[in-house]
Parts: structure tokens; sequence; C-alpha cells
């Protein structure tokens, strides 16, 4: 079973920017494939998808609110989160979180908090205006 270790997480002003780190400890380069995302949750808030990436092929998806700003990324078994143009409405608590996959399709459902079953345990950003 894969676990999880974020880092990455601060406070900066509008506008700035963050990369969030999440290493999978499956081994030096994942062994199977995984839908990896990163979530976020606001003080009193839902934990809400931000952006997930298909181990296999590295293909990716973005939420509405990520599209144009944050970029998902993955190298061996540490994913990333580049966040610019950070905005007061990007503070929360940013999880990554996997489940196994076996198809570029599956991660393309895999958008609520129920569908990951592994979690890291999460590190705040702080936007400030």
């Amino acid at each position: 079973q894969v676990q999880l270790v974020e880092s990455g997480g601060g406070s900066v002003q509008a506008g700035g920017s963050l990369r969030l780190s999440c290493v999978a400890s499956d081994s030096p380069t994942l062994q199977a494939t995984y839908c990896l995302g990163w979530f976020r949750q606001a003080p009193g808030k839902g934990r809400e998808p931000v952006a997930r990436i298909y181990t296999a092929d590295a293909y990716t998806y973005y939420s509405n609110s990520a599209k144009g700003r944050f970029t998902i990324s993955l190298e061996k078994a540490t994913m990333y989160l580049q966040m610019d143009s950070l905005r007061p409405e990007d503070t929360a608590m940013y999880f990554c979180a996997a489940e196994r996959a076996e198809a570029r399709g599956s991660c393309a459902l895999k958008r609520a908090e129920t569908d990951f079953r592994t979690w890291g345990q999460g590190t705040q950003v702080t936007v400030s205006s």
C-alpha cells in the first residue's frame, strides 16, 4: 500500500507562487499505476479536487479553479503541484491522494474525496491579500 507525504506549503502574498510536493513511498519509481490527486479543504468547507495525474502516461486533469494557474506533474514517485498567481481564496489545507487505476479513463472519473483511499497528512497554504 502506497504511503504519501506532502511538503512545500507556506504563506505568500496574492500573486505569488508555491510548489507542493507529495512523495509516494511505493518504491523509488511507482510499481503500480495510480491516479494521484491534489485536493484542498478550506475552513468550514468540504474537500474539493484541484488536479489529478495518471501515473502510466502523466495525463492530467484540472478543476476550473486550477486551470491556467496550477500545474500538476510527476517525477518518478514524487508528484508536484506548481501554484502560480495565487489568490486569497486558494487558502486551504492541501492534501495529496492516491488510488490504484488500471486505465486513464478510471482516473478521469475520480473527482470526489470518496474515490481515493490513501491520503497524505496535508500541508497548509495561506495566501494574504
